[in-house]
């Protein structure tokens, strides 16, 4: 999918389709064709669908934070004369959307979040990062997914060249932190703006529990659940998500 980046400015993005925008937010680990079953389902359904490549490793150090990429995305939205947006996260885009739609609410028109965090945050876990280990990286790799396999070599070795670069893993670092830090449990409650859950129920690193507290403390929520899936519901079972929050935004007139 990097063959079809767009690059204007700072803004490094993908884009397809015409009509309401759907700004697609990755994770700290997650590339852009994480969503290619989202890409190539919405477009034709009347959804403008954009993927901004967040800019994880290009920020100072000093920068490096989860409000800073709210503020990145907010810009994006501007940049692209958009007036309202729905968002999409996952892991840590999902919390970028999260913090997004509380700085900015009359941009976001709804929220979706799958494997987001904002609440609770295993996904370090207590021994991470190991450089060097490429083993220990391809079970933490494969952990993210309720079926192995779906962590491919490729992904594998994306993660590992990743924790072995040293800009990239304290920068990692610096994201993890201020992810636990910016804990959004007493903002949720202020949050009106509609909010679509789609969670794995097999998911390691952001457990079911974490769905269902989004869900109470969301106003605005519905939740559903995928089975069989782990952290990425959207790449383990694309037709699925797909169709979930295809329902949704139907059901909202969006």
């Amino acid at each position: 999918m990097t063959n079809q980046l767009k690059k204007e400015g700072k803004f490094s993005y993908v884009e397809l389709g015409e009509g309401t925008p759907i700004i697609v937010l990755h994770g700290l680990m997650g590339g852009l064709s994480n969503f290619d079953g989202v890409t190539s389902f919405f477009p034709p359904k009347g959804y403008k669908v954009l993927i901004p490549e967040l800019p994880i490793y290009k920020m100072s150090l000093i920068k490096t934070n989860v409000k800073n990429f709210a503020k990145y995305v907010s810009e994006f939205i501007d940049h692209k004369g958009f007036e309202e947006v729905i968002l999409l996260g996952n892991s840590l885009g999902g919390h970028i959307g999260l913090l997004c739609t509380k700085l900015y609410p009359e941009k976001i028109k709804a929220l979706v979040i799958t494997g987001s965090s904002g609440l609770y945050e295993s996904a370090m876990g207590e021994s991470y990062p190991k450089r060097g280990d490429y083993d220990y990286i391809q079970k933490k790799a494969e952990n993210v997914f309720y079926d192995p396999k779906v962590a491919t070599k490729e992904i594998v070795d994306e993660v590992y060249a990743a924790v072995n670069d040293r800009n990239k893993l304290i920068r990692t670092l610096a994201i993890a932190k201020s992810a636990i830090r910016h804990n959004m449990s007493k903002d949720l409650p202020q949050m009106k703006t509609p909010t679509c859950i789609i969670w794995g129920e097999n998911d390691n690193v952001t457990p079911p529990e974490v769905a269902k507290e989004f869900h109470e403390l969301l106003p605005d929520s519905d939740l559903f659940w995928i089975e069989k899936c782990g952290h990425a519901a959207m790449m383990e079972h694309p037709d699925e998500f797909n169709d979930l929050l295809y329902a949704w935004l139907q059901k909202r007139n969006y």
